[in-house]
């Protein structure tokens, strides 16, 4: 039997479940689909996960500056393993909150994947489901460079899975996601290489802002190098070796992180079955108020017209 709803959300991150719950409170029959863990980027490898790591790196240049300010501090060691317990188990409680909070304002929560096939109907697990109004928003992914040997890296996703922390590292890439695990590795112990393609990072940051940066994490010990784009990866042994465009390379490594951007989850969606329009990066436009070029589908993935 198909099921209908006044409303279907596809995803489960920031945008799904605040739409999801917001509708539910004016009384709307909701349903919200998620294949993975509830909360999104943000909650599972993004924000909150990131900070825990932020603060662990404080804690460290803290020991660090101790001594200059009159305290006595014993040695200490850090254990990666027990900073990555807390933290799962702090992420994975609120994984739980988002879903009894959605289950609370009578929102059904659908396990899979969706995939549109229609302007009114999706497909979840082999169930057809159909909604008056349905919103997209599936969040992104990071990028992977299409260079040989990209899959022995990993990506800021794969970050928070590392069971060991890697004792030399190198982050590819130039964004405030680069330079963030950049500059908390090396507070917590890494050797850091960061891999730009120009002469700095934050390009479209204020110049100052990111120069003073550039120059505190040289000094915390970050190494950069500059004008270099990976052309491929290679695994000697245990080791990585990046090789650049010009001939050079960089290495050897523990992990390498690509951290080059992000792109929309959105190509195995179905787009074209419900005639969803996209534009060349997979994004979906629209309008002010969100909605498509499909009446009735509105998308949290999307670029202004």
């Amino acid at each position: 039997m198909t099921k209908h709803f006044d409303l279907l959300c596809i995803g489960g991150g920031s945008g799904g479940v605040a739409t999801a719950n917001r509708a539910a409170s004016y009384g709307a029959r909701v349903a919200l689909v998620e294949s993975g863990r509830m909360g999104g980027t943000c909650v599972n490898v993004g924000c909150v996960p990131k900070k825990i790591m932020w603060t662990a790196g404080q804690f460290a240049h803290a020991f660090e500056d101790a001594a200059g300010f009159g305290f006595s501090v014993t040695p200490h060691e850090f254990h990666w393993s027990r900073l990555k317990a807390a933290r799962d188990i702090y992420v994975a409680n609120l994984n739980g909150g988002y879903e009894r909070n959605l289950r609370k304002n009578g929102v059904e929560i659908i396990g899979g994947r969706a995939k549109l096939t229609g302007p009114k109907s999706v497909e979840v697990a082999g169930e057809t489901i159909t909604a008056d109004h349905i919103l997209i928003a599936v969040g992104g992914r990071p990028k992977v460079p299409a260079i040989p040997g990209a899959e022995l890296g990993i990506t800021s996703d794969g970050f928070f899975e590392l069971a060991e922390q890697p004792r030399r590292l190198a982050v590819v890439g130039a964004g405030y996601i680069a330079v963030e695990i950049g500059g908390l590795m090396r507070a917590l112990g890494s050797e850091v290489t960061q891999c730009l393609r120009r002469d700095h990072f934050l390009h479209n940051f204020d110049r100052s802002l990111r120069t003073s940066l550039m120059e505190h994490m040289q000094a915390d010990g970050i190494r950069f190098a500059t004008h270099f784009t990976p052309a491929r990866l290679e695994r000697i042994g245990r080791e990585l070796w990046l090789h650049g465009e010009d001939g050079t390379k960089q290495g050897p490594f523990d992990a390498v992180m690509w951290a080059i951007g992000r792109e929309p989850v959105t190509d195995a969606l179905g787009l074209d079955a419900a005639g969803v329009a996209t534009d060349e990066r997979g994004c979906v436009p629209t309008d002010a108020f969100q909605d498509t070029n499909v009446a009735g589908i509105r998308s949290e993935e999307h670029t202004s017209e």
